[in-house]
């Protein structure tokens, strides 16, 4: 496993940060998601998505169902990217968002944080 990058979003108060990484196994990812919850533990969410050859899921994390975990799974499959895990750590910020902006701030918090 290994951290390509880190990118961080703040949209009405909300804070997205999005770390990208290399893995090889399921068991990384979820070492990689239990060491984000430890490191950010006022965090609201922390969704993510992952590939891994035929392996691809997605965790929305509480928020509302196809808000967060597809928009960044989109980003993945449409880069073509494969051993690749991207969580985004939400600090809510007082504002709520509503569904597509929500969708819109996961979807811009992946797609930034691959690029290199």
């Amino acid at each position: 496993m290994k951290l390509l990058n880190i990118f961080t979003l703040e949209i009405k108060k909300s804070k997205f940060i999005a770390y990208y990484f290399e893995v090889y196994t399921k068991d990384e990812v979820i070492s990689i998601i239990n060491d984000l919850k430890k490191e950010h533990k006022k965090a609201r969410h922390i969704p993510y998505a992952y590939k891994i050859d035929n392996d691809i899921k997605k965790i929305d994390d509480k928020e509302p169902a196809g808000t967060s975990g597809m928009p960044i799974l989109n980003i993945i499959e449409k880069n073509n990217l494969n051993h690749t895990l991207i969580a985004v750590v939400r600090y809510f910020g007082g504002i709520k968002l509503g569904a597509g902006g929500l969708i819109r701030a996961y979807g811009n918090a992946a797609k930034e944080v691959i690029k290199k």
